[in-house]
């Protein structure tokens, strides 16, 4: 029998030696047809006397990035689509569909004939899932295991959540399935997720030798007089553990994702049942989950967006890809080590310039240390940190950028500044390179302006630290060509991170929206809200940390220089408020300039912090926690981000909805479960979110007045990812 996306080969032993390769696919991936194949493949070992036992290993140097959700996408679009006609018949047909995969690994674990997963590198999701269902499994030392599901707002539904809790430690299991953690191969193995470690190479070797010692292919929850290794859930042990483990799950989530709480409830339901309800319980959980919105919301936007952003839906489809061989990089400080860095660990070969060879040495050796790092984790070795050292050039001459491809300069945010080095650069540029800017609020228009050639000269915002954050933002200037466009999305596809392109603004989008959440904080102290009040009030909205400590990681005194440069170019059009006040204070009056110098909103001291005691010399003794609501100081900070997104997308520097929900997210942490701005707008529905806005106007000030766009759309009950279909990009706009 021959498969599309498997070759099966029976030796002389009777091992069938299952190889996982899908044709035109960089990774295999679960389908529909991978699903209906593998369940044809169990039907043939089983039904085969000659057959003793299988191995499932794969034709690519991963075994598996795991489900394609864009399957889960079309089950519900169906469901959604038959949900009005009859939704007994919707609900049902969702839950069948939802679990077949589960269906087919429990078919694969009970079919009598034992089956060993030999998997190498990646194993993710449902890949990680097949593993587990088999009754054995060795890995090579490059294994990256995870099952990080509740990161697009689901969890493990092919029998996850039911097998890591029956194999290892309770605490260990928990924590990677409602964390998403990825396990290298020693950590698989001390939690007993894997057998046994093996180099690559040796992977089908010790599989067969691990079937010919006589494997079970029962496995012991099957087993008559079965006993969970932690211990019943109703039990001494297990009334210390899951109510603990409970108050855990909401501190770290806020019961903000349904993913994750339906995640404990299947597992605490789920091992009080013997396997084959236990699994029913898990598939009728996650098909609860699906229905919801923040499952959908973060599929959208941080599966399938995401993955058409990484695949460069946004490069003009006429230009030739780009060799990029080096690339110059102007200011060895932290921003610019940091991009040194991550360009030579995509193998590009890199010119670190800096005033002086101390201060280009000095970002060399930011690179230097983060690898030591690496090493001392297991995550690298000395000769992959010599490799990377060696694609750094650092020096302070300029003439070392006669053949880059690209230069990115990433010196200070001054006008004056920017406008020296990009002088000299382009002095010793070959004619094509691309000239890139990476300020985070410096209009690319304006800065062009210091350029002999403005069609090259186009905006690379990074975010820091650089080597974590995983979005850039890209920046047309209004002179800005489709080559220099496409220059820029490869080089961000090189070094493997996530672009959103965005036209010329104050700011652009990510850095303007940042502001607006960082501001508002600020308008909470002027308010007489408690500082610990706002700080909570943001992590309960689904924010990553609260907007003071926000503004300490992004700099007080950057926000006072973007302030400052604001007032400068608007002039008398500039209007005063309480940000302007309380940053003058903290900066220019205190020296407070945030986390750099150890003091801002917060005091540090290392990696601990805590609120600075002096802060009410500055806004005044704050009012009673309980002269405030809550919930409306979290509607506060996340209504004001998603207003000022939709001011942003109704002057086109933003284009293209997919662009504005990834970049929240990634960019600023917009609540994830919200799937980002856009779609928390279009979630809660654009009239109610115009009628907060006016309500919020009332009480407290203009700033929450809605755009004329959001007005129109609410009268028409409109939403922006229907009213803007993802790709109907106006790529310009008129003025910049």
């Amino acid at each position: 029998m021959s498969y599309k996306n498997f070759t099966v080969e029976t030796n002389e032993d009777g091992v069938a030696l299952i190889t996982w390769d899908m044709p035109e696919k960089s990774m295999n991936v679960i389908n529909m047809t991978v699903m209906e194949e593998l369940d044809a493949i169990i039907d043939q070992v089983a039904g085969d006397e000659a057959i003793k036992g299988a191995i499932i290993t794969s034709g690519k140097s991963a075994f598996s990035g795991g489900a394609d959700l864009t399957m889960l996408e079309g089950l519900l679009r169906e469901f959604h689509k038959r949900q009005g006609k009859d939704a007994e018949a919707a609900a049902k047909a969702l839950f069948d569909g939802s679990r077949k995969l589960s269906q087919v690994y429990r078919k694969l674990e009970t079919c009598g004939k034992p089956f060993v997963a030999a998997v190498s590198g990646t194993c993710m999701g449902g890949g990680t899932e097949m593993a587990l269902a088999c009754h054995g499994r060795i890995v090579d030392e490059g294994l990256k295991m995870g099952l990080p599901e509740v990161k697009v707002g689901l969890f493990p539904g092919a029998g996850g959540t039911q097998r890591v809790m029956r194999m290892t430690d309770a605490q260990q299991g928990l924590q990677f399935l409602l964390q998403g953690r990825t396990l290298r191969a020693p950590q698989a193995k001390q939690m007993k997720l894997v057998d046994e470690v093996v180099s690559t190479r040796k992977l089908v070797a010790a599989a067969k030798k691990m079937l010919k010692t006589g494997l079970d292919p029962v496995k012991d929850w099957d087993k008559k007089g079965y006993k969970l290794p932690n211990g019943k859930v109703y039990s001494p042990a297990g009334f210390q553990f899951w109510p603990a483990a409970n108050a855990i799950y909401r501190r770290e989530t806020y019961d903000n994702y349904p993913g994750a709480r339906y995640l404990l409830r299947s597992v605490v339901e789920g091992l009080q049942m013997p396997m084959d309800l236990a699994l029913q319980i898990e598939s009728r959980y996650f098909a609860k989950v699906l229905q919801t919105p923040e499952a959908s919301n973060m599929i959208r936007s941080l599966f399938v967006s995401m993955q058409e952003l990484n695949k460069l839906a946004r490069r003009p489809a006429d230009q030739r890809p780009n060799k990029i061989k080096k690339v110059g990089i102007l200011g060895a400080g932290f921003m610019g080590a940091g991009i040194a860095h991550v360009t030579a660990q995509a193998g590009i070969d890199v010119v670190l310039i800096d005033r002086d060879q101390a201060a280009a040495d000095k970002g060399k050796t930011h690179s230097e240390e983060l690898m030591n790092k690496a090493i001392k984790r297991g995550r690298s070795s000395e000769e992959d940190k010599a490799r990377l050292l060696s694609r750094i050039e650092a020096t302070a001459d300029y003439d070392a950028l006669g053949d880059c491809d690209l230069v990115i300069e990433a010196v200070f945010e001054d006008r004056e500044i920017k406008k020296t080095v990009t002088e000299q650069a382009e002095a010793v540029m070959k004619s094509r390179a691309i000239f890139a800017s990476n300020t985070s609020t410096l209009p690319i228009t304006s800065l062009a302006e210091a350029s002999k050639r403005p069609k090259n000269f186009i905006g690379i915002h990074f975010f820091s630290p650089v080597e974590k954050m995983m979005l850039v933002e890209v920046i047309l200037g209004r002179r800005t060509s489709d080559r220099a466009l496409s220059m820029a999305l490869d080089y961000i596809k090189a070094i493997k991170k996530t672009p959103i392109v965005v036209n010329d603004s104050r700011g652009f989008y990510t850095s303007r929206v940042v502001m607006t959440y960082i501001r508002e904080g600020l308008m909470m102290l002027a308010d007489g809200v408690p500082a610990a009040m706002i700080e909570n009030a943001g992590k309960m909205a689904g924010m990553p940390v609260g907007p003071l400590s926000l503004g300490d990681e992004v700099a007080l005194d950057l926000a006072w220089k973007i302030v400052s440069a604001t007032r400068k170019d608007l002039g008398v059009k500039y209007v005063e408020g309480p940000l302007d006040n309380i940053l003058e204070e903290m900066v220019v009056k205190r020296e407070r300039f945030g986390r750099k110098n150890g003091k801002g909103f917060y005091d540090y001291n290392g990696k601990e912090k805590s609120l600075w005691p002096g802060l009410t010399d500055v806004t005044g003794q704050p009012k009673p926690a309980d002269s405030f609501n809550i919930e409306e100081l979290k509607l506060r900070l996340l209504v004001m981000q998603a207003l000022e997104t939709a001011r942003i997308f109704e002057e086109k520097c933003l284009t293209d909805v997919r662009e504005a929900d990834v970049g929240s997210i990634l960019g600023f942490g917009f609540a994830p479960y919200s799937g980002g701005t856009l779609s928390y707008i279009d979630t809660m529905g654009t009239p109610a979110f115009v009628e907060i806005c006016k309500k919020f106007a009332r009480k407290w000030g203009p700033r929450f007045k809605p755009s004329k766009l959001l007005r129109e759309m609410a009268k028409e009950n409109q939403s922006f990812y229907s009213s803007f279909p993802p790709g109907n990009d106006v790529r310009k706009k008129d003025a910049a």
